[in-house]
């Protein structure tokens, strides 16, 4: 193999170490996210609150589009990955509702 080949198979590997650490970041983050929002969820059903808060994930979603921007991720996807993980804390706040 050239030197160049041999090169570009390194920079592969440590940019594929990098994305395995952030994948586990990111796993990490959304189960300590899922955590806190359990809590939200369990408060708001013993105090008879209703499971989702239109305002607040309205002000999310412009504030997470905001930090996209900021961190050069597209805007977009940040919003479809915000709601996506709102819908399924709304799925798991009305299961605390129903209990």
């Amino acid at each position: 193999m050239s030197n160049d080949v041999t090169r570009a198979q390194e920079i592969l590997k440590e940019h594929r170490e990098s994305i395995d650490r952030l994948d586990a970041i990111l796993v990490y983050t959304l189960g300590e996210r899922f955590k806190h929002t359990q809590a939200v969820g369990k408060l708001k059903a013993a105090h008879d609150l209703p499971p989702s808060d239109p305002d607040r994930e309205a002000k999310q979603i412009a504030r997470l589009e905001d930090l996209a921007k900021r961190a050069d991720l597209d805007p977009e996807f940040a919003k479809e990955f915000l709601k996506f993980i709102i819908q399924e804390v709304i799925h798991h706040h009305e299961k605390h509702q129903d209990c």
